[in-house]
């Protein structure tokens, strides 16, 4: 393999839990709330697919997010418009909380990256493979990566929003090779998402999937990236 493809959210990282979002807003925001409230409010914005990278939505998408929902990764715009819509779909004690949890999960403390992230990527870059960073989502994730301190491993990020193209299209994934300069055929996304990911194929990437879970429940789920990977002779 010359390259390796990685989606972010539930690859790399995981955000953090709906209860702990709208707990860090509500703290950051000085907003009072009740902890059985506060507890029903997190529930309800989970069953909403209100938080990015978080669960899917467990029910139909309400009528006016629905010319949204399918190409929220195409724009910031579209990407803050759908996720702040779906949270308007639950009751908030004020409004400025809806583009405040918004804002939040834009923040590197948000998130966590996988107990073996590091030492995949560090592997990697000992290994002479280069490594991009393919998502479908609607900001700048490179401060994560710094703060976490995982951006040194990556060579190039091919963000969804920037490009107004979003997996599963084929285009995504040839501009991430063409970025590394990889042939499609000596290449490997890795992801969680077997529709969005495995979207690759189609340029020829080989395609291995993880388990999208908790961090504390998948120490080690992207180590069997490097028996794909062989050392370079």
């Amino acid at each position: 393999m010359d390259a390796v493809l990685f989606d972010f959210s539930g690859t790399l990282f995981r955000i953090e839990s709906p209860e702990a979002w709208l707990r860090a807003v509500l703290t950051e925001t000085g907003t009072p709330l009740p902890e059985q409230e506060l507890l029903r409010a997190a529930k309800e914005l989970e069953a909403a697919g209100a938080l990015p990278g978080g669960a899917p939505r467990t029910g139909p998408v309400p009528d006016e997010l629905v010319p949204l929902w399918s190409v929220r990764d195409k724009s910031a715009e579209l990407h803050r418009a759908a996720y702040t819509g779906a949270c308007r779909q639950v009751a908030l004690p004020v409004p400025e909380l809806y583009d405040a949890l918004y804002d939040r999960h834009m923040s590197p403390a948000a998130w966590r990256p996988y107990a073996d992230a590091s030492e995949v990527l560090r592997a990697l870059r000992e290994r002479g493979v280069g490594v991009g960073v393919v998502s479908n989502i609607g900001w700048d994730l490179r401060p994560v990566f710094r703060e976490h301190g995982l951006d040194a491993y990556v060579d190039a990020y091919v963000l969804s929003y920037e490009h107004g193209v979003q997996k599963p299209d084929a285009r995504l994934f040839a501009i991430a090779c063409e970025a590394l300069g990889a042939d499609p055929r000596a290449t490997l996304m890795v992801g969680d998402d077997r529709r969005a990911d495995g979207g690759a194929a189609a340029v020829g990437c080989a395609v291995h999937f993880v388990e999208h879970l908790p961090v504390a429940e998948r120490p080690d789920g992207l180590r069997p990236v490097l028996d794909l990977v062989p050392r370079k002779a």
